[in-house]
């Protein structure tokens, strides 16, 4: 059972925009996955386990890649692997170097707690 509870699976364009748009002063990870997959779940043990660590700085969300509504940002952010999980900060996509080409997202699960908590603390101090 998870330690922390994660917001609520977004699964509507709509509140993807508000939760970027309204997260101020804090990281906000966005998880683009799917609930059915083994990785996104190893994942979001991960994130529910560091959730309260980082509950100061930073807010964690899920988002269902299976919506029709949010193909948008399916599409914009290149989600063809998952899990794949995008970094904001009052409401700027972060980029950041995780030794692949792809600047714009952390693809795959964390292999450890301490390993996403020091992604997200990285992304804050920035």
């Amino acid at each position: 059972m998870s330690d922390y509870l994660l917001t609520t699976l977004l699964t509507k364009k709509k509140e993807i925009d508000y939760i970027i748009r309204d997260t101020i002063d804090k990281v906000l990870v966005l998880r683009f996955g799917r609930a059915s997959d083994p990785v996104c779940l190893h994942l979001d043990d991960i994130l529910s386990k560091s959730a309260r660590e980082v509950s100061k700085f930073a807010t964690v969300a899920l988002v269902d890649i299976d919506s029709e509504d949010v193909q948008v940002y399916v599409n914009y952010f290149d989600i063809t692997l998952v899990p794949s999980t995008v970094f904001f900060f009052n409401a700027h996509h972060m980029k950041m170097d995780s030794g692949t080409a792809d600047h714009t997202k952390w693809v795959g699960a964390f292999h450890r707690k301490q390993d996403f908590i020091d992604v997200v603390e990285v992304i804050d101090y920035d």
